[in-house]
């Protein structure tokens, strides 16, 4: 059997950690690349462990080296300084898909976010979803990274016939926290289910889809994931009866009208630039 190896960098994030599980298979080496400290493979972990930076040339040259894929999990996950924004997300992803193309990794997955195109509102769905092909429209500087991540990603397709998927990712953690992650929320389980179909995705092409899992509450469309394969399992309506009967966040209602739950950048759209 020919072993298959992906290079995941970001790899002690919180999503690093929550994927590195969950992506783990017969035949599957991944290499876990990250500047901080990574956990130590555990008893029958097939994983190679790079302490290094994405963003240094050499570092990840070397780390795309003899793999099939690159999931680009690194970089800042939050609103910063307009250079760290700059030097980290984007021209440290450009480092990025500039090491697979010269190493021949003919597909990379970009961690993108809901951010890109925060601006948008429930007003600009068609046929009660988002498509997922909507225009960037960020809510900032962050939002703006992500946008153009994307935007290289569509570069080195076009240029260079690399395999790019990018993922808005929506709020991605273990379980819905806010009245707005009842739409929004990505857990773990559905994160490595869309990551597994973009691994297998065919033929080779650019595409941009909601990192979003099957929440009865989502305006996003989740067509065109479920097109290369993604099946969500997970809900956050499950955990709705918790979120809205706490208290803590107001009246029990959900009101798509509030601006929190209007905009899909929510209160980054209003949190002060950089």
């Amino acid at each position: 059997m020919t072993r298959q190896r992906i290079l995941v960098t970001g790899a002690a994030g919180r999503m690093g950690r929550e994927l590195r599980p969950r992506l783990a298979r017969e035949g599957r080496t991944l290499r876990l690349l990250d500047l901080a400290e990574i956990e130590s493979a555990g008893p029958n972990e097939d994983v190679e462990i790079v302490r290094a930076s994405f963003t240094d040339p050499d570092a990840i040259d070397a780390a795309c080296r003899d793999v099939e894929a690159v999931l680009h999990l690194g970089g800042l996950s939050g609103e910063a300084p307009w250079e760290q924004i700059a030097d980290i997300n984007i021209d440290g992803t450009r480092r990025v898909l500039e090491a697979a193309r010269r190493q021949g990794v003919p597909r990379v997955t970009l961690a993108s976010s809901i951010h890109a195109a925060g601006f948008h509102t429930r007003e600009d769905v068609v046929d009660g979803v988002l498509p997922a092909d909507t225009p960037t429209r960020p809510d900032t500087y962050y939002g703006v990274g992500k946008a153009a991540i994307e935007a290289l990603g569509s570069l080195y397709h076009s240029r260079f016939g690399i395999d790019v998927s990018c993922l808005r990712i929506g709020a991605f953690r273990p379980v819905p926290l806010t009245p707005e992650d009842l739409a929004a929320w990505l857990s773990p389980g559905d994160a490595a289910r869309l990551v597994e179909a973009c691994l297998r995705a065919e033929p080779a092409g650019f595409r941009v889809l909601w990192g979003i899992s099957g929440n009865a509450r989502r305006w996003w469309s989740l067509a065109e994931a479920e097109a290369i394969g993604y099946r969500p399992e997970d809900d956050a309506e499950h955990h709705a009866a918790s979120i809205l009967g706490s208290g803590a966040f107001g009246p029990t209602a959900f009101d798509p009208a509030e601006p929190r739950n209007f905009r899909v950048g929510a209160h980054f759209c209003t949190m002060p630039l950089g």
